[in-house]
């Protein structure tokens, strides 16, 4: 376990209570009536990933001393929101491609997607009820209300040179940061933590949260060295006003400012945008400054532990936030 990262470490230390997520999840995919649901949701968990979100709900309900099972119920019912919001995602953006493997929607269509992801979103209700707590209910439906929310305010705030900083932090508040805070917070609630734990728990999942999407925006750039690769300019090629675009627009001249109406707002992108996109975001160091934002809300998320138990799990969830943004440093 030494040379194990953190999200390794936190599986390592949860392997039983993961185990138990995995099999209740395989089990509320099945459908007797629709084969396809278990289809198109198994391409999507066979196609990988850390399952962050349900390793933090673990981890904050053991860390707060739980000795029950709906933890168990909880973390299954995060991922079945994540899940259901990626195969909307997918809908929404037209994607071709998740985790390197054609997306449900190009594989079979759109509808399967949309109506597979509300099966899930119902799924997900069904097991956070069967806690029967109230408290922690209305936290994962207020999380699930602010993540179609922020999708919907980013449905406006793309291709539009006028979306601010703050803008941007409502919308990945909502995509991303909301459904992080959620999974911890609820993690300290069954285990009856007291009012401070729960709010650290809840500061800290929001804070990692904001951390984890400001280094994914950046990292669609190639980082702040600004390296080619792959996929780098997804989010150019799909005009959306994320960090690094931005505070590029912010601090562009009148004939810069020429350059991204045209890519962004009407959408006239030809060969070599991409470049001068890069170079005029590393004149004006939007690279830096959006690295130095995540390294912020990265710095905050280690601060808000300092409120919980100490112990192994909380290491782990520290150096989690360091994890996050190790690519970016």
């Amino acid at each position: 376990m030494a040379n194990s990262g953190p999200v390794e470490t936190l599986q390592a230390l949860l392997k039983h209570d993961m185990e138990a997520v995995n099999t209740l999840i395989a089990e509320r995919m099945a459908s007797r009536h629709a084969p396809r649901i278990p289809e198109v949701t198994a391409h999507l968990v066979g196609a990988g990933g850390k399952r962050l979100r349900p390793l933090l709900t673990l981890a904050a309900a053991r860390l707060c001393g739980y000795r029950g099972t709906d933890h168990v119920r909880l973390a299954a019912t995060v991922e079945f929101i994540h899940t259901a919001t990626l195969l909307h995602d997918d809908v929404v953006d037209e994607s071709q491609q998740r985790r390197g493997r054609p997306t449900a929607n190009l594989l079979w269509d759109n509808q399967s997607s949309v109506l597979v992801g509300d099966y899930l979103f119902s799924r997900a209700f069904q097991l956070m009820v069967e806690t029967g707590n109230l408290a922690v209910l209305d936290v994962l439906a207020n999380a699930s209300a602010v993540i179609a929310e922020g999708e919907v305010l980013q449905l406006s705030a793309a291709r539009s040179l006028r979306t601010t900083r703050d803008i941007y932090t409502q919308v990945i508040r909502g995509k991303t940061a909301a459904l992080f805070s959620a999974a911890t917070q609820v993690g300290g609630m069954i285990a009856d933590a007291d009012e401070a734990e729960i709010a650290a728990l809840r500061i800290y999942g929001d804070a990692l949260g904001m951390s984890f999407q400001i280094v994914d925006d950046l990292l669609d750039y190639g980082g702040v060295s600004a390296t080619m690769g792959k996929n780098t300019g997804d989010d150019f090629r799909e005009r959306k006003m994320s960090l690094p675009l931005i505070l590029a627009v912010e601090a562009a001249d009148a004939a810069e400012r020429a350059f991204w109406t045209r890519v962004i707002e009407k959408g006239d992108q030809r060969d070599g945008d991409l470049e001068e996109a890069l170079a005029l975001m590393a004149q004006h160091g939007a690279l830096e400054a959006t690295r130095d934002a995540a390294l912020g809300w990265s710095d905050a998320a280690r601060e808000a532990l300092s409120d919980v138990p100490s112990g192994e799990l909380r290491d782990q969830l520290i150096d989690l936030t360091a994890f996050v943004v190790d690519r970016v440093r």
